[in-house]
């Protein structure tokens, strides 16, 4: 006897998400979702329809991360985070405190303007790097790398281009790039102060009291291509203006992130100095159809029924106001991120809230808090993220191993306050603004 529809999409999900996050036979993560989205058409859950909307809604916002990272990596090669890093090691003077203040504030400037990717794949193994020339004990390097990990979800809220939850979210609800920043920025204001209080608190007793500054290299040394670090400084300026200038007159994200990216691929591979080529084929291409699967499979739930019943949660949510409709939405979508991965949650909450109906104040409050749930709940779990996954990895090829478990016990702690702060600023800001 055939299983319901509703069934049988809910086991292809399931068995997609093993795909990705344990990847048997180093599957690749797109050729996992691929896979699943696969036998969702072959057994006719989802429609040629479907994968017309959903490319229509996944383009942009994928190749926007590709050539972020494309650039970020770029700047990687010629020194420019080393660089930055070596600078802020330095500003510390010896201190413990400072430093950890400092380079948690600088994971959080580059989560908000470079992704959180970059902030948790780029600077962590720079962050362990320092740390071992510094020769920190083991209970100070985890607290560092924790804290860098966690502070690169955590302030990936405030642009559309901060992270890859984001750019979906803007772009299905036809978010605008200025708008998007004027409602988010500060809440990620106050997601930082709160995490940079929860993250001094808790690991207060691990943070060294000094360091010698002596044992460390001279930040000019740290730069392989002055042309490349000189001119990521312009581009970047250059690509951030883009993204609030020409969001009026419907520019894609794409466009604008894709046109640094290939001035800086010329100049750097100009000079030979930096891996182009290398680059080019290192670039998460597989995020495009991981993206396209993942969403598809999603549909599948829909198209089934079997999300139904989050859309009814989330309507009750609405029913009671921004407050509690933000607090719902997001510590739902974070539960959701941190056991099936944000990415398909974040699809499943779009969703659901677009089938919910609510409007004004309330919607937007659903909107972004699905956003804010989805960008801080990866931190619950090891599978909350992929960035994650791979940062794990990262830390396991340099020697620091950490448990699951650990893992688990540290997120929450860590987690559930400044998701709290963040939802609670989010509905009280809009409030305030009006929704505008």
């Amino acid at each position: 006897m055939p299983l319901p529809p509703a069934a049988t999409a809910l086991l292809i999900f399931a068995g997609t998400l093993l795909l990705v996050v344990f990847r048997p036979w180093r599957l690749d993560i797109g050729w996992s979702a691929l896979i699943g989205a696969a036998a969702c058409a072959a057994l006719g859950l989802i429609h040629w329809s479907d994968i017309r909307d959903v490319w229509h809604i996944v383009w942009n916002a994928t190749a926007t991360l590709v050539a972020i990272i494309i650039t970020n990596s770029l700047l990687d090669e010629a020194g420019f985070f080393k660089w930055a890093a070596l600078h802020i090691a330095r500003f510390g003077r010896g201190r413990g405190t400072p430093l950890f203040v400092a380079t948690i504030m600088f994971g959080a400037t580059i989560a908000g303007l470079l992704t959180n990717d970059s902030a948790a794949l780029i600077l962590t193994p720079i962050v362990m790097e320092l740390l071992l020339a510094l020769e920190f004990p083991a209970p100070a390097v985890f607290a560092f790398v924790m804290s860098a990990g966690f502070i690169a979800d955590t302030a990936s809220i405030p642009l559309p281009v901060s992270n890859l939850v984001n750019i979906l979210s803007a772009n299905y609800f036809g978010l605008g790039f200025g708008r998007y920043a004027r409602i988010m920025v500060p809440v990620d204001l106050v997601a930082i102060t709160a995490s940079l209080l929860v993250l001094r608190l808790y690991f207060k007793r691990r943070i060294p009291r000094s360091y010698n500054t002596l044992r460390l290299t001279r930040p000019a040394l740290a730069v392989r291509d002055a042309v490349t670090f000189h001119l990521g400084w312009i581009v970047l300026a250059a690509t951030l203006i883009g993204f609030f200038t020409l969001d009026r007159y419907h520019v894609p994200t794409s466009a604008v992130a894709g046109a640094g990216a290939a001035i800086l691929l010329v100049a750097a591979g100009r000079r030979h100095i930096v891996g182009t080529r290398g680059i080019l084929r290192r670039a998460p291409w597989n995020v495009v159809v991981f993206s396209l699967g993942m969403y598809l499979v999603v549909m599948a739930l829909r198209n089934t029924g079997t999300t139904a019943w989050l859309s009814d949660l989330f309507r009750w949510f609405a029913a009671s106001g921004p407050l509690r409709a933000a607090l719902g939405v997001g510590f739902t979508s974070a539960f959701l991120s941190s056991v099936t991965n944000n990415l398909p949650a974040v699809l499943l909450g779009m969703l659901s809230i677009h089938d919910a109906g609510a409007t004004g104040t309330v919607h937007l409050a659903m909107v972004y808090a699905n956003i804010i749930g989805c960008d801080l709940g990866p931190k619950l779990t090891p599978i909350g993220s992929l960035a994650t996954l791979l940062w794990l990895h990262v830390l396991a090829r340099r020697g620091t191993h950490i448990g699951w478990w650990i893992y688990f016990r540290t997120g929450v702690v860590l987690t559930v306050p400044v998701l709290l702060f963040s939802l609670v600023t989010l509905a009280l800001w809009l409030q305030f603004i009006g929704g505008a």
